[in-house]
């Protein structure tokens, strides 16, 4: 059977997950950077960002958590949130 164990959260993967969709290197996905503002996002790559991070971690964002993805360590705790409510 195959392993399906979500992988386990650790801030540097979440910013090289966030940097591969879009598309700069994880040193420009500092704590201050805003994925808008800063990365220039749009709505189509916070959705490649959500399935990205659901896939990864097997989770499912509410329309509720989608707005607080907004900068790396917002992203962290909504996500941090949403598997400790798994458990």
């Amino acid at each position: 059977m195959p392993d399906t164990q979500p992988t386990p959260l650790d801030l540097e993967e979440l910013r090289r997950t966030i940097a591969e969709v879009f598309c700069v290197d994880p040193g420009e996905v500092t704590d201050e950077t805003r994925f808008v503002e800063d990365l220039g996002g749009d709505s189509l790559l916070a959705l490649e960002v959500i399935v990205a991070l659901e896939k990864k971690y097997s989770v499912r964002f509410a329309e509720s958590d989608v707005r607080g993805l907004t900068t790396l360590p917002r992203t962290y705790d909504v996500l941090a949130d949403k598997l400790g409510a798994r458990g």
